[in-house]
């Protein structure tokens, strides 16, 4: 049989080997004003930093240690709240100033440096004092972190970070702008530039209250519009719901400014924009929570929650029976959206025909519609079945475990948590058929095991106590039942609603923006 011949091999000496150059991850810059945690591992004080306001924090936790613990090349830019960070501000003199900064060097945290963070007890100030600190804040953001970090992508939140999308698309760098609320700010272009932002590099691409002739014509009188800017310049937007957004895009909620409503309708129409929902913190379950006394999970959350509820009556006051009926009111007193006078409009009435059930309502919040809680209370004698206490943490996270129902009837919502929260615990939800709370509650069907709340559509009190009702009608089955219905959605709540799910769904946002993925891993995870 004939052999192949084959050509002499060539050979080869170290200087033709050209080696393959590893490839480099894409660097994600995140830019936030507040934040609940870092993981340890991104810099020599991660474990100190946490300045939060509301559930921007919290997403951008779960995000940031989300990527970190995927080995992405994940940074994050926030003002430096030395306060709040617990640092000895009096004790820093100038060498350890020096030397600090020289350890921070190194690690993915950047500090935004200024005088009106440096003393903060809160994120956000009272009037106009937050304009001064977003332009503080993106003054470094655009001055010195995006130079120094040179991301492939940045994320921002918010009306405080309106300016870097603009800045980031003149620079080429895709940008991301999370919309968590509709709240904006209006500043000049002279306003920016005495902050120290050199406008007149990016002008062109913020959003104006008119068309601007030209940069001279427009920096002194021709107002900047911050969140609608953000959602201008960016290259892709998300609301923190799928549903809220669907709801802007429609004419939904006069409330929304146009600026802002034509912006995102011209995202979601070029198809760059999506919801997102937020989730609640890992530490919000009650196999975990230190904050409760009875800790539980599906499986024996019958009895532990007897008890809880228990500890809760006997911290508002009420009547001591683990057997009575326990609506929880968590969210803040806001008329305007939250809906607190849809219940009062209905308390006595409520208590009056479930009277023989022992039902008990807790309100633990804080705001302008507390006082007709406490009147309801003294007029009709009701001292032993409504209960209202200032907002407490402990005890918000005691209302949880110890309630059955969650009352949240929001006349619009564009996330919201407590929905979320309350599952977790073992306490169902009755909620409006708006925003985020319809992607998170379903109604209830018993007979083929499905849905986790009760839901309403018709924003009114009547609306309202049909879905108590329900609720009532829900507790009146026999205990087993109860309790198997209970458990189950308490299990699918802890699959559901979890930071690894909501940043699972921004990171395969930053790879469809950057067009490739960001770590091996999670590659790989996507595809099975």
């Amino acid at each position: 049989m004939p052999t192949r011949r084959t050509q002499p091999r060539k050979k080869t000496s170290a200087r033709n080997v050209v080696l393959a150059e590893p490839v480099k991850k894409p660097r994600i810059l995140i830019v936030t004003p507040e934040i609940t945690y870092l993981p340890e591992g991104m810099g020599n004080l991660a474990g100190k930093m946490s300045a939060k306001a509301g559930g921007m924090a919290d997403v951008s936790a779960s995000l940031v240690g989300a990527l970190f613990d995927l080995g992405a090349d994940v940074h994050v830019a926030l003002p430096h709240y030395r306060r709040m960070f617990h640092e000895e501000t009096a004790q820093l003199v100038a060498d350890e100033l020096r030397l600090y900064k020289s350890r921070m060097s190194s690690d993915r945290i950047h500090l935004a440096e200024d005088r009106c963070f440096y003393y903060r007890d809160h994120v956000y100030s009272s009037g106009n004092g937050n304009a001064k600190l977003a332009l503080a804040f993106q003054r470094e953001i655009v001055n010195h972190v995006i130079p120094e970090v040179r991301p492939d992508l940045i994320h921002c939140n918010d009306w405080m970070t309106g300016l870097i999308p603009a800045a980031a698309r003149r620079l080429g760098i895709p940008c991301l702008f999370t919309v968590h609320n509709i709240h904006t700010h209006k500043l000049t272009l002279a306003q920016v530039e005495d902050a120290g932002i050199d406008a007149a590099e990016f002008w062109g691409n913020l959003y104006y209250s008119r068309p601007p002739l030209n940069y001279f014509e427009s920096r002194d009188t021709n107002l900047v519009d911050l969140q609608a800017s953000g959602i201008f310049a960016a290259h892709f937007i998300n609301t923190v719901s799928p549903t809220f957004l669907r709801e802007i895009v429609d004419g939904w909620h006069s409330f929304i400014p146009d600026s802002i409503r034509s912006e995102i309708r011209n995202k979601f129409n070029a198809g760059c924009a999506s919801g997102i929902l937020n989730a609640p913190d890992p530490t919000d379950n009650p196999a975990v929570d230190d904050k409760i006394p009875f800790r539980y999970g599906p499986q024996d959350h019958r009895e532990m929650k007897r008890r809880n509820k228990v500890e809760l009556q006997r911290a508002l006051g009420l009547e001591e029976n683990p057997d009575a009926p326990l609506f929880f009111w968590p969210s803040r007193l806001d008329p305007a959206q939250k809906g607190p006078q849809l219940l009062t409009d209905i308390l006595y009435r409520f208590i009056n025909r479930h009277w023989r059930t022992g039902v008990q309502v807790a309100v633990v919040a804080n705001g302008a519609f507390q006082q007709p809680f406490w009147d309801i209370r003294a007029f009709h004698g009701l001292e032993s079945r409504i209960g209202v206490h200032n907002f407490d943490g402990r005890l918000s996270q005691l209302g949880f475990a110890g309630s059955d129902f969650m009352l949240m009837p929001s006349l619009f919502e564009p996330c919201g948590l407590p929905q979320m929260q309350a599952p977790i615990y073992g306490s169902l939800a009755v909620a409006h058929n708006t925003g985020g709370l319809h992607d998170t509650v379903e109604m209830l069907d018993v007979d083929n095991s499905r849905g986790n709340g009760f839901i309403f559509d018709t924003y009114d009190s009547n609306g309202l106590m049909w879905a108590m009702d329900q609720a009532m009608a829900f507790w009146a089955l026999p205990p087993e039942v109860r309790e198997r219905e209970i458990a189950r959605i308490m299990e699918e709540s802890l699959r559901r609603f979890n930071h690894e799910t909501c940043a699972r769904q921004y990171i395969e946002l930053y790879e469809h923006m950057l067009h490739r993925p960001l770590v091996k891993d999670f590659a790989a995870g996507t595809k099975q």
